[in-house]
């Protein structure tokens, strides 16, 4: 039996005013039903996305010019600065679990959103504080000696930024959750309406890290850090204002229950009845009636015949009265469509491996090449990751207003195509990438070698513009476009309806994943390589072979990749998330029904 979720109307569909209520359950802070004429949709998502991009702004802020900050003021080492920045980007991303569970189980999306947006400006404030007061910085370096950071100053600087990582833990897999909640996926044109919502929302971030990337950084190296972070805090604050402000527009979905518990639940019922036979008709197995699912304003699933061991939890049992031995079919339904996200999860891991390097090694990179742009001014190295937002960007528009339109006219996806050829595209486009930035490392190289520039005992710059890494810049945020925003709403949309949040949070755990992984593997390359007396990475990248380790991850990568094409080549979508919708406004006003793509 194919896989269905349905969920019936309030009766009539319409309000005693007349009003047409919204068809997926959404309710008001209240859990009251809502009208879809008064809350919702693109009005509502304007504040949401206006809080994105303020506090996109605010992180990125910090992240992209982190690992100069540790080099430069905390005086960390090369190796040491880059993983403090991965494994805090790894913590960052991680948080999101947590969140996902207190916002499924406990407070729903928006108060768990605003709690945690409440302890990021509380680390944000922290972090300002930080880099402004002298007594919370070591004091600047001498005739090449370095004075370390104290304890304290080590401890309040990076209690800031673990303070802001569990903020974000409550925020991220919550604020583009309660954006896409914004969309009614039973009527056909807010659900076409969300098929582009993901685009604006990654296109909004992208503008927020933009600012962060130049404004930001140039002020930082230019004027002083306490502008260059206070300026983040009051924008954040800022946006936190303006969320706050667009509640009474927005549409909410009740908690539905620890996913984990269920979760657990049902692989566990499964274990205990091993040896129960699943009967032929799914309609013995155990199932609520669909009215109680509308009461409850959720949604039933249809049994499968994927991963039919789990079937057994859903099997009745003669004289048992354990609710642990029992669980309904949607509970089972939803357990297999999260399993099965698992492996293409893992796949993602090494991809943001790949994209962590642009805020650590490829800044580094930066800075041993000639940044002046006429006589007098500098561009900060951190800020050449501007070029991975503008590419992204401008792919962005092209893929959603172009590329989609002129593609679906053959595929009949109203994606143009599907989600995983993306993400497919965009995995093969970050090879290319990480390849070309060997390349011009190893061109960046073979001049410090000819001129005798690794024997120094201190790193100098190499007369070669820095913007010779443009093109490894430009790859990655192509790279992006077609990555990250397939990533965000592959796993927004496969996951069941009552495990939004947990979708989305799998998502940002691949960079989390991604990150930690980018720490191990440069920990682990640097030890190795320097017990064999030939350093890849150290704090001298003229000394270093920087391109090797490129090529080390091109090749990560690649075999990523492949694996990646096997796994989406078997892997079957939702049957709900191949609905075809055609907008087609006929001269009348007049929307087609939706149909079935087979």
């Amino acid at each position: 039996m194919a896989a269905t979720e349905s969920l019936p109307a309030m009766e009539n569909g319409e309000s005693k005013g007349g009003g047409e209520y919204t068809q997926d359950g959404s309710v008001d802070l209240r859990g009251n039903p809502v009208l879809r004429s008064k809350r919702g949709g693109w009005t509502a998502c304007s504040f949401i996305v206006v809080y994105e991009l303020f506090e996109r702004m605010a992180y990125y802020g910090i992240a992209a010019n982190l690992v100069i900050y540790l080099t430069d003021k905390l005086h960390q080492g090369t190796v040491e600065a880059s993983n403090n920045v991965t494994n805090w980007s790894g913590t960052v991303f991680i948080m999101p679990l947590l969140g996902a569970y207190v916002a499924d189980s406990y407070l729903g999306r928006y108060w768990t959103f605003v709690v945690g947006s409440a302890i990021y400006f509380l680390g944000m404030c922290l972090l300002t504080l930080a880099v402004t007061i002298p007594s919370l910085k070591p004091p600047p370096c001498n005739g090449g000696v370095c004075p370390r950071a104290s304890t304290l100053q080590l401890g309040v600087y990076f209690g800031g930024l673990y303070i802001i990582a569990f903020g974000n833990g409550g925020t991220k897999p919550n604020i583009s959750t309660i954006g896409a909640d914004q969309f009614d996926d039973f009527d056909p044109r807010e659900k076409m309406h969300k098929l582009s919502f993901f685009n604006w929302w990654m296109f909004t971030i992208f503008v927020g890290i933009l600012f962060s990337s130049t404004v930001l950084v140039y002020l930082q190296d230019n004027l002083s850090w306490s502008v260059g972070y206070g300026i983040p805090t009051l924008g954040l604050l800022i946006s936190i204002t303006i969320f706050l402000i667009g509640t009474p527009m927005y549409r909410h979905k009740l908690p539905q229950g620890s996913p984990f518990s269920r979760m657990g639940k049902v692989i566990a019922a499964a274990v205990w009845k091993w040896r129960v036979p699943v009967p032929a008709d799914a309609k013995e197995l155990h199932e609520l009636e669909l009215e109680e699912y509308t009461r409850k304003r959720k949604f039933r699933i249809d049994s499968t015949n994927a991963m039919r061991f789990l079937n057994k939890a859903a099997v009745k049992e003669d004289g048992s009265s354990s609710k642990w031995r029992l669980c309904t079919v949607t509970q089972v339904e939803e357990t297999k469509q999260i399993i099965k996200l698992v492996p293409l999860l893992a796949t993602m891991f090494i991809p943001c491996t790949l994209i962590a390097q642009t805020n650590t090694l490829f800044v580094k990179q930066g800075r041993t090449m000639d940044r002046h742009i006429g006589r007098h001014f500098q561009i900060p190295p951190a800020s050449l990751g501007a070029f991975v937002t503008l590419s992204m960007l401008v792919a962005v528009v092209i893929y959603d207003r172009l590329f989609v339109k002129a593609i679906r006219k053959y595929t009949k996806n109203p994606r143009g195509i599907t989600l995983l050829k993306r993400m497919g595209v965009g995995l093969t486009l970050q090879v290319v990438a990480m390849a070309t930035a060997s390349a011009m490392e190893s061109r960046r190289l073979g001049y410090v070698r000819r001129h005798g520039l690794e024997l120094l005992a201190v790193e100098v710059q190499v007369p070669l513009t820095i913007f010779e890494l443009l093109p490894q810049y430009v790859l990655m945020g192509v790279a992006d476009a077609f990555l990250v925003v397939g990533k965000i709403e592959f796993f927004y949309d496969q996951a069941p309806e009552s495990m939004k949040s947990l979708g989305t949070a799998m998502s940002l755990t691949a960079y989390g994943v991604g990150n930690v992984l980018s720490s191990f593997l440069l920990s682990l390359v640097s030890r190795v390589t320097r017990e064999r007396g030939d350093a890849w990475v150290t704090n001298n990248l003229n000394a270093s072979h920087l391109d090797y380790y490129y090529g080390f991850l091109t090749v990560l990568g690649a075999v990523n990749t492949l694996v990646f094409v096997v796994l989406s080549s078997r892997y079957t979508y939702k049957v709900e998330s191949t609905e075809t919708i055609d907008i087609a406004m006929d001269v009348k006003g007049e929307t087609e029904k939706p149909k079935v793509q087979n």
